[in-house]
């Protein structure tokens, strides 16, 4: 897993990067776990307005990182911004919970082994008025976990989507909650504001001890608190579950288990019953509840990290791997 820290404007943190990467010969565009196609290509260009409108900060960056890659940024862009909305797999585990003495979010970040090696947690410190942030992601500019400055966390997993609308995926959603929301209020807020055009589900919790999960795509949002009126919990995986949201699914696509490792979740949750804590979360994550990362990885799948933010104590343990066989470590290179 790279380990990167991001300072100065978008564009210095893009073109630092870029260039820091052609310098030892790692040429973003040979990495790409897909084929970059005339589609791809047309529907980044049918973005391009929304992005510029509502995100300026990312487009320096992406176009910095071009400059320093010496590569095509209209190519970057069509990776970026097809991302999610034109997925290579669905997968991902998370979950959130609250009590009188805990506040946490916990994420397996479930992929391609051939590609683990080019994993990310970065730092981003930029000057450009948003907010610091740290974060995991498979891909690169987009995040799939983080949390801020403020103590705002957030956590993506992928849905399959039915079309194809432009708008910002779930990675350019998650970068742009960190960057510019300090709450849970703020961030569902914000939401509703963006053009959305892929599937997702995101979980969310703040220091204040708020958690929600939302099922959203291009058509609907739909928020939710609790998965329980006498716990406080939420959970997600690979498909949408909530009555007005699971029309959308699309049954007959590879989604690794997804209804498995909601199960597992959420029938761990229940059966816990209360006193949830930092123990219980690493043991939920490493699979001792059920299916959650217990991949055959001569698949070529496997859970490639793990990660728990913990918004009471302002800390973070990470697993750097399947959490099964990799242990937690504790994070102390951001503050929150």
């Amino acid at each position: 897993m790279y380990h990167a820290h991001f300072r100065g404007t978008h564009y210095e943190a893009g073109f630092r990067w870029g260039s820091l990467l052609l310098k030892h010969k790692n040429i973003i565009l040979e990495n790409i776990p897909f084929e970059i196609t005339r589609e791809r290509i047309d529907y980044a260009l049918s973005c391009l307005p929304i992005y510029e409108k509502y995100y300026h900060e990312i487009m320096e960056e992406i176009q910095g990182l071009a400059d320093g890659q010496q590569c095509d940024v209209s190519i970057l862009q069509a990776v970026l911004f097809s991302m999610y909305s034109m997925p290579p797999s669905c997968n991902c585990s998370c979950f959130a919970f609250t009590t009188e003495h805990e506040i946490l979010l916990g994420r397996n970040s479930d992929f391609l082994t051939e590609i683990e090696r080019l994993n990310q947690n970065v730092v981003y410190k930029l000057t450009d008025g948003v907010y610091s942030f740290t974060g995991n992601t498979t891909a690169f500019v987009e995040i799939e976990d983080g949390v801020n400055e403020h103590g705002l966390a957030v956590g993506l997993t992928s849905v399959y989507p039915n079309q194809c609308k432009p708008g910002f995926n779930a990675g350019m959603i998650v970068r742009y909650l960190l960057e510019k929301c300090k709450n849970v209020s703020e961030a569902v807020s914000c939401l509703y504001q963006l053009p959305i055009a892929s599937a997702q589900t995101l979980t969310l919790a703040d220091a204040m001890g708020t958690i929600t999960v939302i099922e959203c795509n291009a058509e609907q949002i739909k928020v939710e608190k609790t998965l329980n009126n006498n716990l406080s919990f939420v959970c997600a995986t690979n498909t949408f579950h909530f009555p007005e949201m699971i029309g959308y699914n699309n049954d007959k696509i590879d989604n690794w288990f997804a209804e498995e490792r909601y199960q597992t979740l959420y029938s761990a949750f229940n059966r816990k019953n209360g006193g949830f804590n930092l123990p219980f979360a690493e043991k939920l994550l490493s699979g001792d509840y059920g299916f959650l990362c217990q991949y055959d990885r001569s698949t070529g799948k496997d859970t490639v990290w793990s990660v728990i933010y913990d918004m009471k104590r302002h800390k973070i343990y990470r697993s750097e791997g399947n959490p099964g066989r990799h242990k937690f470590k504790e994070d102390t290179r951001f503050q929150f």
